[in-house]
């Protein structure tokens, strides 16, 4: 594209394509491919440099800048790109796709402020940390329309062709943007949006704007869709270390268009706000924006009617870290938040409840606490934050209060009012803001999505996926988890959704290649995250125990998958990091994970007395906040404590299934947003930074899954025309070949690797580093060519030269000679005879011209005479013409009036005339044409008479058989309409049955999935009865040896046998306590069965095992408290047994002494 084409994006030209100029002369750029190399730096990464040698495995290269010469190893450099890629638009497309060209290309693009640049399907943007004007209406003028080949990289690019892919192929579209924070994902979603807002405008411009206190739409549906953006932005985004705005959520927008691609609705999805923001920021963060734009004052009723201040610092809760952001005004913010919520037509009652539910969310930081004397029990400490909180919230403060020191928590079918502590209540208050604050932004999601809804009818959408990128901090937690599985899906997406182009395009051209889905690389971190007993299905079953903990979650990812999966290990301890608990190999790197905390995280606690009192409340919002649990069927029987309520993880695994079958519906398109800094610098870029963002976000991975393949092609008419110049004898000049056979000849006599390419129907594959070897053999062929031709042209000019050298020299000679020969003569006497003789001769002839002057006088003379006569007679004549002028003058005057008259008329006949000739030019051409026409029709019309007389014969024949045709085709014709349409009806009902069936196998394989799962715990389970059943037989070899103790006692104390039976019957209701305890096993055993039985049945699965399962965990827990029981009864009974040992002891020397007596008595 020239400058003149380039002038249609007006001043943003120079930020997207340099001028041509500038572009011939970075590629006329001297060029040395074997010797042009990068290297790697321990402080640039990558250096530019020169090899100076090679051997042993070592290379010697000089660096450019430093001109210092290292030693490195071979596999340490790597071989730069000829100029001509020389800020490439598409990195796909150069010659060696490694880590460093990517890195200067973008480096250098970015240097031009040139920040979108093309990486195969990807899109790749980074961040200019300044305002470009490469976004004004003009520019998106510029982009309608255009297809990616015919404009430079831009986003608005990228959003077109999703548009036109829509139209075209009837095919709903997605735009996924990716990225750290700070890398630009919600300013190019932002973009993407008003660029559909812009070219897709609605054809329902007729409505009319309603009030808001309506609760119904007010401004049109772009405005909406654009005015979205800052509510959402206010209530869910937050300045960070890198972005002053960043967004601390994802988000999946769709837009929806008619059938003529006018915007129809919207609906916005939402995963993973950062709730734990509102209570808690780091030194140089800050809260949500929401919190300091109301308390700008800018408008002094949301002051009053929230109870707030203006000053930040009075409310701890979000003063954590810094109040103000320098590239923030937050009164126009707060403005265009409130006109938002309005446009977005949201209604008076609930705007307030809005602010007011905001403003309470502060005041729970405020509320303070302090310990009972001499007791552990919490108690308010003052009431007044306490008081602003239930007035805001609609509650009575003494109930809050009391719910908040006091909850009341079921045990068993009974509640119970339990005491808390200060930290206790601490986490419980911090817990509800955080709800409370999570809720009210899903719930304004919602309500905006009812806003968008428009009912107009919808054929496709485009969705556009704003969502963080891969992170990798020194300290990861279950949300890190939680984005980078994300992360992992959509990178597995990406791979199969690339290679499956990639396999079309393949077959499209005829080439035999075996298919790799390389989404299955990334399988094994997947399926160890996500599948039956992997991390999320422990978290979940952790979660069911009451005495779990993270250290029993942490044992049983170590036991479960340690050692037999190679995706999961153990990290290794480093100084000066935080503890890491296990370590999972993602494909943008290892990652150590820390489990602290995970369970509390999954079940997200709430204080069940305090949401009662929610459901209570009067304000009207806060009951829809804080639906009432529903019961599942059988309630009756003992619920699991939190068995009600759905786990963050298993929620969020549901939007991501969501998620990813939006996306699967959709033909994707790839943006990934890079962060060229951390010191927020213009035009700087840090190497590492962006290397480790490009391998996290996939480029990297696309380009390597490009290099498997064959990313170059070539259409055969260009190869022949640019590699005809490598062996130009096998494609001869004078003979018509065709191109592919001309590409395949030439290919063959080249000196490659034969497997490094492949032929397909219109193009020529190359595997990649090839094209870049043929373009060195060009450019040889090309440098030998140029030096024997500029040796033949200075061959030429030196034999011209050597022309006229000799021809120099033969006129010197000449001149010599003459000077010799005249001082030879010099001397001589008749030189000077003729010396006086010369001057002579001249004036002789100087006579002879005098003497034809004096004879051309006299002729001259007399013609003059004659001249004179002649003039004379003329000059009568003239007189005598203008007398007979002057009369003819007169008659003219009296006839100019009928000479007009006829001039006109004379005019007028010549134009007829002319139009007549040309008529008549041209009907005689005609006439000359038809008779050339006519005699060839009359010699056909004898043919065609001769023909006609035969054919009517025939004709005859065949209108008998016609007529007979006629009637069978109509009874053909019948039966072919109600063909058709009993095929149209059946099309149908088979498009219904192919739905119906993709459904049901889906749904199959979520059960299969479910069966799984549900074998899993059952097997858990089955482990656990093995260890009771062991339990229970060490008891029954306990009381084994009890009953032969006893029977020892009977033999050797027979006098004591009533005061034994007391303990044999103890011993006895043992023994019967046992028998219950085998009886409980037994059926445990067979409910266990049934269970097993019921898993075999796919309909008898979901609910109904999972109740029955958390019976039997219930039952384990009591057959524990009864087995504990018995081993209390037990030594009960073994302190009965001590105690009866000693009074037989002591009975028995109360007889040995009264027998001593007696003895004593009788011997006396």
């Amino acid at each position: 594209m020239g400058d003149g084409e380039m002038a249609c994006y007006g001043k943003a030209a120079i930020y997207l394509r340099k001028p041509e100029k500038e572009r011939i002369e970075a590629q006329s750029k001297p060029f040395d491919a074997k010797t042009a190399c990068y290297v790697v730096d321990k402080e640039e990464l990558y250096l530019k440099g020169t090899i100076k040698k090679k051997e042993g495995g070592k290379a010697v290269v000089e660096t450019l800048e430093s001109k210092e010469e290292r030693t490195v190893k071979e596999d340490e450099v790597f071989p730069m790109n000829p100029p001509k890629f020389d800020k490439i638009e598409d990195m796909a497309m150069m010659t060696h796709l490694n880590e460093a060209s990517v890195l200067y290309n973008l480096k250098e693009r970015y240097a031009a402020w040139m920040i979108y640049t093309y990486s195969g399907l990807f899109c790749v943007t980074v961040n200019p940390y300044k305002w470009l004007p490469v976004y004004d209406q003009e520019v998106v003028n510029a982009y309608r329309g255009k297809k990616r080949v015919e404009a430079p990289p831009h986003i608005f690019s990228v959003s077109d062709n999703a548009y036109q892919f829509m139209l075209q192929d009837r095919e709903n579209q997605s735009v996924l943007i990716t990225g750290e924070s700070g890398a630009g994902k919600t300013v190019n979603t932002k973009r993407v949006i008003q660029y559909f807002a812009t070219i897709a405008v609605s054809g329902d411009k007729k409505k009319q704007e309603q009030p808001a206190s309506s609760g119904k739409i007010k401004g049109s549906l772009e405005d909406q869709i654009i005015a979205a953006n800052p509510l959402l932005e206010a209530y869910g985004n937050a300045k960070t270390v890198r972005n002053d705005n960043s967004s601390r959520f994802g988000k999946f927008i769709r837009i929806h268009f008619g059938t003529s691609g006018k915007l129809a609705s919207a609906d916005i999805e939402t995963y993973l706000l950062e709730k734990s923001r509102v209570t808690f920021q780091l030194p140089d963060e800050r809260g949500y924006h929401i919190f300091y734009q109301m308390m700008t004052n800018h408008k002094p009723e949301l002051i009053e009617m929230s109870l707030i201040t203006t000053n930040p610092y009075d409310f701890p809760m979000c003063s954590q870290g810094q109040v103000t952001v320098v590239s923030i005004d937050d009164k126009v913010e707060l403005d265009a938040t409130d006109d938002a919520i309005d446009i977005l037509g949201f209604s008076n009652e609930e705007k307030v409840t809005i602010y007011k539910l905001t403003g309470a969310v502060l005041h729970h930081g405020n509320m303070k606490f302090k310990q009972k004397q001499r007791e552990e029990q919490a108690e308010p400490d003052g009431t007044e934050d306490a008081d602003k909180v239930a007035y805001l919230l609609g509650l009575n403060s003494a109930d809050m209060l009391k719910a908040l020191c006091y909850p009341r928590v079921k045990v068993g079918n009974e509640y119970v009012t339990k005491g808390q502590t200060v930290p206790q209540v601490n986490n419980s208050v911090a817990a509800l803001s955080k709800s409370i604050y999570e809720r009210m932004f899903l719930w304004m999601v919602i309500r905006i999505n009812q806003m968008l809804d428009t009912k107009q009818p919808r054929q496709f959408f485009i969705g556009v996926l704003d969502i963080a990128g891969f992170e990798i901090f020194d300290f990861n937690s279950m949300e890190q988890l939680c984005i980078n599985f994300t992360n992992e899906k959509l990178q597995q997406f990406f791979n199969h959704h690339m290679f499956v182009l990639e396999q079309e395009e393949y077959k499209k051209e005829g080439i035999q290649w075996e298919f790799i889905d390389f989404g299955m690389d990334l399988a094994a971190c997947i399926e160890l995250i996500e599948k039956p007993m992997g991390i999320f299905a422990i978290l979940e079953e952790e979660c069911m125990f009451p005495k779990a903990s993270d250290t029993t979650f942490k044992n049983k990812l170590y036991d479960q998958h340690l050692g037999k999966t190679k995706a999961f290990e153990k990290p290794k301890p480093a100084k000066g990091k935080p503890e890491a608990h296990f370590s999972l190999v993602h494909y943008a790197g290892t990652v150590d994970y820390n489990v602290g905390g995970w369970l509390d995280k999954n079940k997200d606690p709430l204080n069940d007395s305090v949401v009662q009192l929610y459901q209570k409340s009067g304000v009207k919002l806060l009951p829809v906040l804080y639906p009432p649990v529903v019961e599942e069927a059988g309630g009756g029987k003992k619920k699991k404590k939190g068995g009600s309520m759905q786990t963050v993880s298993s929620q969020f695994r549901e939007n991501l299934g969501k998620l990813m079958t939006n996306l699967r519906s959709t033909h994707p398109h790839f943006v990934r947003c890079l962060i060229p800094n951390e010191i927020k610098k213009p035009g700087y870029m840090q190497n590492f930074l962006v290397i480790h963002q490009l391998r996290c976000n996939g480029v990297l991975e696309g380009i390597r899954i490009c290099r498997k393949g064959f990313p170059s092609r070539i259409l055969y008419g260009d190869f022949k025309q640019r590699y005809k110049v490598l062996n130009a004898s096998v494609i001869p000049d004078g003979q018509f070949i065709d191109n592919k056979k001309a590409s395949e000849k030439l290919l063959g006599s080249i000196d490659v690797d034969h497997t490094q390419y492949m032929f397909g129907h219109t193009k020529v594959f190359f595997k990649a580093g090839l094209l870049g070897t043929l373009e060195e053999m060009r450019d040889e062929k090309l440098a030998s060519l140029v030096t024997m031709t500029q040796a033949l042209c200075r061959a030429y000019l030196m034999r011209r030269e050597f022309v006229k050298m000799m021809e120099r020299r033969e006129s010197i000679y000449t001149i010599q000679y003459n000077i010799r020969s005249f001082m030879n003569v010099k001397t001589w006497p008749w030189m000077k005879v003729y010396y006086k003789i010369k001057p002579l001769l001249k004036s002789a002839e100087t006579e002879k011209e005098l003497a034809n002057m004096k004879e051309n006088y006299e002729k001259l003379k007399a013609d003059c005479a004659k001249a004179t006569a002649k003039k004379k007679e003329l000059e009568e004549k003239m007189v005598a013409l203008v007398q007979e002028r002057n009369d003819l003058a007169l008659q003219v005057a009296s006839g100019n009036e009928g000479l007009n008259d006829a001039e006109e008329r004379c005019e007028g006949l010549i134009k007829s005339k002319i139009q007549l000739e040309a008529k008549l030019k041209e009907t005689t051409e005609r006439l000359e044409d038809e008779e050339e026409i006519n005699a060839e029709l009359t010699a056909k019309k004898r043919k065609l008479e001769d023909e006609c007389s035969e054919l009517k014969k025939d004709i005859d024949d065949l209108e008998l058989t016609l007529a007979k045709v006629e009637k069978e085709k109509h009874a053909t014709e019948n039966k072919v309409k109600n063909l058709t349409e009993e095929m149209a009806s059946q099309d149908e009902s088979i498009a219904k049955l192919t739905k119906e069936k993709k459904a049901l196998q889906e749904a199959h394989q979520q059960t299969l999935d479910d069966l799984q799962a549900e074998e899993d715990k059952v097997n858990t389970l089955t482990k656990a009865k093995t260890k009771l059943e062991q339990q229970v037989d060490d008891l029954e070899g306990s009381l084994e040896q009890e009953k032969k103790l006893r029977m020892d006692l009977q033999r050797a104390k027979g006098k004591l046998e009533g005061d034994l039976k007391l303990a044999q019957e103890s011993i006895m209701d043992l023994e019967n306590d046992k028998q219950q305890s085998e009886e409980k096993i037994k059926k445990k055993d067979f409910e266990t069965s049934q269970l097993l039985s019921k898993i075999e049945d796919e309909q008898s699965l979901g609910a109904q095992l999972q109740k029955k399962i958390k019976e039997l965990q219930a039952r384990i827990e009591e057959l524990e408290e009864e087995i504990e029981s018995e081993h209390a009864a037990r030594a009960k009974v073994e302190k009965q047994r001590a105690d009866l040992s000693r009074e037989l002891e002591e009975i028995s020397e109360r007889l040995e002494e009264a027998g001593g007596a007696t003895a004593a008595q009788i011997e006396r």
